[in-house]
């Protein structure tokens, strides 16, 4: 009992393992139960299963509330609904990685559940490490918070263009040391093919299994943006990491409605980039402005809710004829 209730990185330790529990029982409930064949998802069934999880990260956050007070509870909510919208951008992404490799929608799901198992523990070292740097050295949330305002200056500026996965150097190397099959093995990743010179059998790896690896790599990328984000809201290492966990764990399921209608939202990015402004400007208004005194964390859960809201809904006003404002994803990519 005095283990469960000691405490680590701020928290009690059994916060921590009812957590760990959760994102278990979901992911045996989703691989074990919901999709125990490699199967397509339908756009009504994605959307169904996500707001199943978005209903869970809901209730979630409710328990936060009554656990940590009001103050973590709305940081919770603000931390998850900026992971939320910042995924989208992955989408994207991840449907130009899956297009590229030529990997049919059925065995999508699988390698989006493998890579999202990973996210947590690559997402969780970014986060201990982001948290230590932050209790030792507090100006390191100026270099967080100028970064985002940086960033989200970019993003506004930023002209369109498709990543080149053919010129990553992940998939560069991996082709260049790894043998790679030409092309897939249902759901494996690894297969065993007979050597061109000997013709013993040796193991290679798919085009599902370099998929996977970029698309890791890819959010990667992104939770340079969106850690410090949620590091400008709250410092709580517990907040930081559940409302990111939280968002992406939905991220799969959702995945398979955003990709068909990605264009829609074309616009939700000036509304991101203007998230990111405020959050990050939000650190120095607090401190050099207010004295020191905590940004109320009720306006900034409506302000940053309120700028997402905008972006969605004003994207699906201006594609309601269908236009496609959205660059078209590339279908002539030959596969490594």
């Amino acid at each position: 009992m005095e283990f469960l209730t000691a405490d680590w990185l701020g928290t009690p330790v059994w916060f921590w393992l009812a957590f760990i529990g959760i994102v278990i029982a979901l992911t045996v409930f989703d691989l074990g139960i919901l999709h125990k064949e490699d199967r397509e998802m339908g756009i009504a069934e994605s959307l169904k299963l996500s707001v199943f999880y978005i209903a869970i990260a809901m209730a979630f956050g409710v328990w936060v509330w009554i656990e940590k007070g009001g103050d973590l509870g709305m940081k919770y909510y603000t931390g998850y609904f900026i992971e939320k919208a910042l995924s989208i951008d992955n989408v994207f992404v991840i449907s130009l990685i899956f297009t590229f490799f030529a990997i049919p929608p059925k065995y999508q799901y699988r390698a989006l559940l493998w890579g999202i198992l990973a996210v947590i523990v690559l997402r969780g070292l970014m986060i201990a490490a982001g948290a230590a740097l932050v209790q030792e050295a507090y100006w390191v949330l100026y270099i967080f918070a100028a970064f985002l305002i940086f960033t989200g200056v970019k993003m506004f500026f930023a002209g369109d263009h498709d990543p080149d996965v053919s010129k990553n150097p992940v998939v560069r190397w991996i082709s260049a040391h790894m043998r790679v099959t030409p092309q897939l093995h249902d759901q494996h990743f690894f297969v065993k093919v007979p050597d061109e010179k000997t013709g013993k059998l040796v193991t290679a790896v798919t085009p599902l299994f370099v998929a996977l690896v970029v698309i890791n790599l890819a959010d990667l990328v992104f939770a340079v943006d969106s850690v410090p984000a949620i590091f400008a809201i709250t410092t709580d290492t517990f907040i930081v990491y559940t409302s990111n966990i939280m968002a992406i764990l939905g991220l799969r399921a959702l995945y398979f409605a955003l990709s068909a209608m990605v264009h829609r939202f074309y616009y939700l990015k000036y509304a991101l980039a203007a998230v990111l402004v405020f959050i990050g400007s939000k650190i120095f208004v607090s401190d050099f402005i207010m004295g020191g005194e905590k940004f109320p964390p009720v306006l900034s859960l409506g302000v940053t809710a309120g700028l997402i809201a905008a972006g969605v809904f004003y994207s699906l006003w201006a594609t309601r004829h269908g236009e496609d404002a959205a660059p078209q994803l590339p279908h002539d990519e030959i596969r490594p």
